[in-house]
């Protein structure tokens, strides 16, 4: 279930893509026929996931979002939107226990959503 059609930029520190997800009738995340704009956070969170990939040189251990912060929602339905979606990720902190990224998911012309992740990373082994 990948909602993020393409990565625009990324470096060190930031990713931002871009998704038209949101429009499609078979999204996996829609619920009575709707999208709504909590869903958001698993754009931002699939985006972090992706920062973490490009960033690593080896094994990627398994991240668990832990909590949800400062979540600003500005509109209630994501299919509402007719164009792209623009989903930036910046980490603000992190090493081998855990992430902060603070995040926004928006359009050419609002921000939709806004917050900040906790991700805890499991190293593997036996859980």
């Amino acid at each position: 279930m990948c909602m993020l059609d393409e990565v625009l930029s990324w470096d060190a520190t930031r990713i931002v893509c871009a998704s038209r997800s949101h429009l499609s009738s078979d999204n996996p995340l829609r619920s009575e026929g709707r999208l709504r704009a909590v869903c958001g956070v698993e754009y931002a969170a699939q985006a972090m996931a992706l920062h973490g990939a490009l960033l690593s040189a080896g094994p990627i251990a398994a991240g668990y979002l832990v909590s949800v912060r400062n979540l600003k929602l500005n509109v209630s339905y994501l299919d509402d939107q007719d164009e792209s979606l623009t989903v930036d990720a910046t980490r603000l902190m992190g090493g081998a226990e855990g992430l902060v990224y603070e995040f926004t998911v928006s359009t050419r012309r609002d921000t939709l959503l806004s917050g900040r992740v906790t991700v805890s990373l499991f190293q593997g082994g036996d859980e």
